[in-house]
């Protein structure tokens, strides 16, 4: 079973080529999180299918029953965290008036998924090496819901229609990438625990920001700055 299908299809056993039962969800589920622990704390080349198993509390056998090696299990991590932090994003979001509202309640929903799964940034990285074709997918499907929003925000006349939404959807979720990895996983090093949040203060500086690049523009406003 490849690890690049889409999340919400049914899991099937690569063994068995059936369905998963809610038994089999639950180890399955078990050994991707022991895997998350493992590749964050070892890296992909010094992480081995025994270790996860031992994290997860599984027979060696077992592993194969869900996965068909390490590569595949590491890929079926990255869409998992994918999926993963798209949720806590669009769940951030709900109930948000405004574009403006709806964007710093996703990056909210991201920086606490974040604070909590630091081992997206690492793997995330390192499938630039070991799956770049993972890599690609994880930014592509965030960048999909997030052009979606974006034109339909600018059909409201809530964003500037000049922005191109792909440009701008790249753009946003690099700096929120970015400002995470500094504002969150550096200050962890720093002082050698995990913030459970990010200072708002800075999302309050990055809002201004965002702000100011988003709002749509009136006719008086693009002519004078035309």
């Amino acid at each position: 079973m490849s690890a690049l299908t889409d999340d919400e299809q049914e899991l099937v056993s690569p063994a068995t080529g059936r369905p998963l039962t809610k038994r089999g969800e639950a180890t399955r589920r078990r050994l991707l999180e022991a895997a998350e622990a493992v590749f964050a704390e070892l890296g992909y080349h010094e992480a081995s299918i025994v270790k996860i198993t031992e994290r997860a509390g599984v027979a060696l056998g077992t592993f194969y029953l869900y996965f068909d090696s390490k590569q595949t299990i590491f890929e079926a991590l990255v869409i998992d965290l994918n999926s993963r932090v798209r949720h806590s994003m669009t769940e951030a979001m709900t109930g948000a008036t405004s574009r403006i509202e709806a964007e710093r309640r996703g990056f909210e929903g991201f920086f606490r998924f974040t604070a909590e799964h630091p081992a997206l940034y690492r793997v995330v990285r390192e499938a630039e090496f070991v799956s770049p074709q993972a890599m690609r997918l994880h930014y592509e499907r965030i960048v999909e819901g997030y052009v979606a929003g974006l034109s339909a925000a600018q059909a409201d006349g809530d964003v500037d229609a000049a922005l191109d939404p792909e440009i701008t959807a790249w753009a946003l979720m690099g700096m929120g990438e970015l400002i995470g990895m500094r504002f969150l996983l550096w200050e962890r090093d720093a002082a050698g625990t995990a913030p459970t949040e990010i200072d708002p203060a800075v999302i309050d500086s990055m809002m201004l920001f965002i702000r100011n690049a988003l709002a749509a523009r009136t006719t008086h406003e693009e002519d004078t700055q035309g």
